[in-house]
C-alpha cells in the first residue's frame, strides 16, 4: 500500500522528461491482502482447464474372477485358463498389470470454480496496490532499478512499430527486465513440451492502456515477456502471475486516470464496478510498539499494581528456617545449643568408648595368664607322655610274624 498526493507522468522519449502529474488513485491505498489474492488466483486458474478422462472400460475388459480364500494367495480377481503365463495373473485392480487406474478421471468431475464477485474485486484492488510497492516488485524478480518511480505512468504509447515501442520501454528504464525475460526462454519441463506451448519464459512488464492507445495491442504482442491489458479489463492472472504480488506495470496516463472511475475512492457511488467499496485497513498504523508506548495510550493506562499477591504459597516452618525464625526468634539460639550439645555428646561417647576398651584389656590380662599357664602345662604333660611311650616301644622284642609283616 502506498499513498502520496501526485504521481509524475513521463514522456515516452525518456525517463528524465516529466510532462505532467496526476493525483494518485484511491485504489493504491487499498490493503494488500495476500491471502485473498492467493485464494482467488488458485480458483481462477482452474477455470482454464478442459475436461478430460479415461475410457470408462479401460482395465476392466478381462475375463477374471477371484479364487476366493483358502489358497494362500490374494483375493484379487485373476485371469482364467491355463497353459499360458497370463492365466492366474491379477486383473482389474490399480496395482495389477493392465488394470484400471485408481479413481479413474471422469469428464463430469468439477473442473471449474465459482468465485465471489466481491472477492475477485478485492483481489484485483490488492494486486493493483502492490504494483506501487517497490520492495514487492523487486522481490518478485523484476529489474526496475532504472525505472524513475513506481507506479510508472507514461503520457502515451501510441507508436506504429514494435521497434519503436521497444525503444520507448528502454527509455523508461525497462531494458533490464526485458533482457531478463529474453534470457530466460527454455524448453518446458515435462510432457507439456509435446503440446502447444513448447517454451516458457519469465513474465516482464505489463502495459495497461486506455481507449486512446489501441495500437499497443499490435505493437506489444511480439515482445517476449511483455503483456498488455485494457484498464477496464484488469485481470488478476496478469496482475499477480502465479499468485505472487508485485507485477511491474507501466500505465498510460489515460488508464491511470480511469482507475478512480473503475474502483471508486471510498466516497463515489457512480463507478464502473457498481456497488463496490474499496477495502479499508483495519489499522492505519501497524506499529504496535509505537502505539502502546505513545503518550496518548500511556496517559489512559492505570498505575502498575504493587500490592501483595492474593495467593501466598504455604511454607513449612520445620523445613524453612527463615519462616521458623519469623515465628520463633529463639529458634536460632536453640539450634546453636542443640549443636553444642550434640558435639559434647559425641566427644563423651568417644571418651567412654576408650575407657571401655582399657577396662576390657585389664580384665583380659589375668584370664590370658591363666590360659597360658594351662596351655604350657598341658603341652609339657603331652611331651612327657610321648617320650615315655617311645621309651617303652624301644625296649619291647619284635616277633618274626611282625617282622614278615613289616617286610
Amino acid at each position: 500500500m502506498t499513498s502520496r498526493p501526485v504521481v509524475s507522468v513521463y514522456s515516452k522519449s525518456g525517463a528524465s522528461e516529466i510532462v505532467d502529474s496526476v493525483p494518485l488513485p484511491a485504489v493504491f491505498t487499498a490493503p494488500i491482502r495476500d491471502d485473498i489474492v492467493q485464494f482467488v488466483h488458485a480458483n481462477m486458474n482452474k477455470n482454464r482447464r478442459q475436461a478430460h478422462g479415461v475410457f470408462h472400460k479401460a482395465g476392466m475388459q478381462h475375463s477374471a474372477e477371484s479364487w476366493g480364500t483358502g489358497r494362500a494367495v490374494a483375493r484379487i480377481p485373476r485371469i482364467g485358463g491355463s497353459g499360458t503365463s497370463r492365466s492366474g495373473q491379477g486383473a482389474f485392480g490399480n496395482m495389477c498389470r493392465k488394470g484400471r487406474m485408481f479413481a479413474p478421471l471422469k469428464t463430469y468431475r468439477r473442473w471449474h470454480r465459482k468465485i465471489n464477485l466481491n472477492q475477485k474485486r478485492h483481489a484485483v484492488a490488492s494486486a493493483v496496490a502492490a504494483t506501487a510497492v517497490t520492495p514487492l516488485v523487486l522481490a518478485r524478480g523484476h529489474r526496475v532499478m532504472e525505472a524513475p518511480e513506481l507506479p510508472l505512468v507514461v503520457k502515451d504509447l501510441n507508436v506504429d512499430t514494435t521497434k519503436a515501442l521497444l525503444t520507448c520501454l528502454k527509455n523508461l528504464g525497462a531494458s533490464e527486465d526485458l533482457k531478463r525475460c529474453r534470457d530466460s526462454k527454455r524448453v518446458r519441463i515435462g510432457q507439456g513440451k509435446m503440446r502447444n506451448s513448447r517454451y516458457v519464459l519469465r513474465r516482464g512488464p505489463l502495459i495497461v492502456y486506455g481507449e486512446e492507445n489501441e495500437s499497443v495491442k499490435r505493437t506489444a504482442r511480439n515482445l517476449p515477456g511483455v503483456d498488455f491489458v485494457n484498464v477496464h479489463r484488469l485481470n488478476l492472472l496478469q496482475l499477480a502471475p502465479g499468485g505472487h504480488l508485485g507485477r511491474f506495470v507501466i500505465w498510460t496516463q489515460e488508464a491511470f486516470k480511469a482507475l478512480n472511475g473503475i474502483f471508486g475512492n471510498y466516497r463515489r457511488t457512480d463507478i464502473e464496478k457498481g456497488g463496490y467499496i474499496l477495502n479499508r485497513n483495519v489499522m492505519t498504523c501497524a506499529d504496535l510498539a509505537r502505539i502502546i508506548n505513545s503518550d496518548q495510550v500511556q496517559a489512559k493506562l492505570r498505575v502498575v499494581r504493587t500490592s501483595a499477591p492474593l495467593h501466598i504459597a504455604k511454607k513449612n516452618p520445620l523445613t524453612n528456617r527463615i519462616l521458623m525464625k519469623r515465628l520463633n526468634p529463639f529458634d536460632a539460639v536453640r539450634r546453636v545449643a542443640e549443636q553444642k550439645a550434640n558435639e559434647a555428646a559425641a566427644k563423651a561417647h568417644i571418651t567412654n568408648k576408650k575407657k571401655e576398651r582399657l577396662a576390657a584389656k585389664k580384665e583380659q590380662k589375668p584370664r590370658r595368664k591363666a590360659f597360658n599357664a594351662i596351655w604350657s602345662a598341658q603341652a609339657e604333660s603331652f611331651a612327657t607322655a610321648e617320650a615315655a611311650f617311645r621309651a617303652i616301644g624301644a625296649d619291647a622284642p619284635v616277633s618274626e610274624s611282625e617282622d614278615e609283616d613289616e617286610q
